[in-house]
């Protein structure tokens, strides 16, 4: 598998993995489904679809499962998330994530996050700690060119030229923006106007 560096600067085509949440119901550990686009630049090609728990702790798990047991686990060069959670805080512990698939994991943002009342949020749940672990163990929050995103297994660098090459306008990688729009769709009939 070549490095994201690699693909860059030789103007080669990155195939990613954007993995986004569909509408869910506001009850704890209700249903979340998740979708996954997979996209080779900016062309769709294929996708995935999976569930979560609402404020669970079963995130990583899932994308691991998905990421590791699809056809695309091979071709894909780098997993994109939007956010650090799915399903309220269902957290992803994006070190180890980027461990076992052996790939660079970036969660996404359109602004940067609101730590403080994020931390404050945690403290409702019994194992508030280990949540706020997961939220430290995924490193800074970096802002380039028009990202704002957290990432493990690539430098800040050459993750942001990859976004770059990934989207086709704005600061939402094409992945992710297809995924938001199949899990809108998927459930309510219709895709969202906020991709």
């Amino acid at each position: 598998m070549k490095s994201l560096q690699t693909l860059i600067s030789r103007n080669l085509q990155i195939r990613v993995i954007g993995f986004d949440d569909a509408p869910f119901a506001r009850r704890r550990n209700s249903r979340v489904y998740i979708a996954g686009a997979v996209c080779a630049g900016t062309r769709f090609e294929g996708m995935l679809w999976g569930k979560v728990r609402k404020d669970g702790n079963d995130a990583t798990d899932v994308l691991y499962r998905m990421v590791s047991g699809s056809k695309f686990h091979e071709q894909v060069h780098m997993v994109l998330i939007d956010g650090l959670a799915f399903g309220g805080f269902n957290l992803i512990d994006l070190p180890l994530l980027a461990g076992q698939l052996d790939r660079p994991c970036v969660a996404v943002m359109r602004k940067p996050p609101d730590i403080a009342a994020i931390r404050n949020a945690l403290r409702h749940f019994d194992d508030c700690q280990h949540r706020l672990d997961l939220l430290e163990k995924a490193g800074p929050v970096h802002q380039a060119d028009n990202f704002c995103f957290q990432v493990m297994g690539e430098d800040s660098d050459i993750t942001s030229e990859a976004l770059k090459r990934i989207s086709i306008q704005g600061n939402i990688p094409e992945a992710l923006r297809i995924a938001h729009l199949i899990g809108s769709a998927v459930i309510t009939g219709q895709s969202g106007r906020r991709a």
